[in-house]
C-alpha cells in the first residue's frame, strides 16, 4: 500500500504500479495514463489492515490537493482489497467510503 501511494505521489512510475495491479482488474488500463499525477498528493495514515491467506485488507485515507489548486487538504478514504499471487501483493481493487 505504502509503494503505490509513493508511486502515485511521485509521479512517472505507471509501470510499477501497472505491475503491482491484480491482472484481471487491471484490464484497460495503462502506464502511461498511471504515470500521470492526477492530484498533490501529501499524505497516507493507514488505518487498519487485516490478512486472511492470500487476501488482505488496507483501510486508509489519503490526503490530497487536487491538481491545480493550493486549498486545503481534501481525504480519500478507501477500503482496498490485495490478493497475493506467486509471493506478491496485488491491488485488487478498492471501495471508495
Amino acid at each position: 500500500m505504502r509503494s503505490r501511494f509513493t508511486a502515485f505521489a511521485l509521479g512517472g512510475y505507471g509501470d510499477y504500479l501497472l505491475a503491482s495491479w491484480f491482472p484481471a482488474t487491471a484490464r484497460g488500463l495503462s502506464a502511461l495514463e498511471l504515470s500521470e499525477r492526477s492530484a498533490d498528493w501529501q499524505r497516507l495514515e493507514v488505518i487498519a489492515r487485516s490478512q486472511q491467506g492470500d487476501e488482505g485488507t488496507v483501510e486508509f485515507k489519503a490526503w490530497f490537493r487536487p491538481k491545480g489548486k493550493s486549498e486545503a487538504l481534501e481525504a480519500m478514504h478507501e477500503v482496498s482489497e490485495f490478493r497475493r499471487l506467486q509471493g506478491r501483493w496485488l491491488y485488487v481493487g478498492g471501495r471508495v467510503t
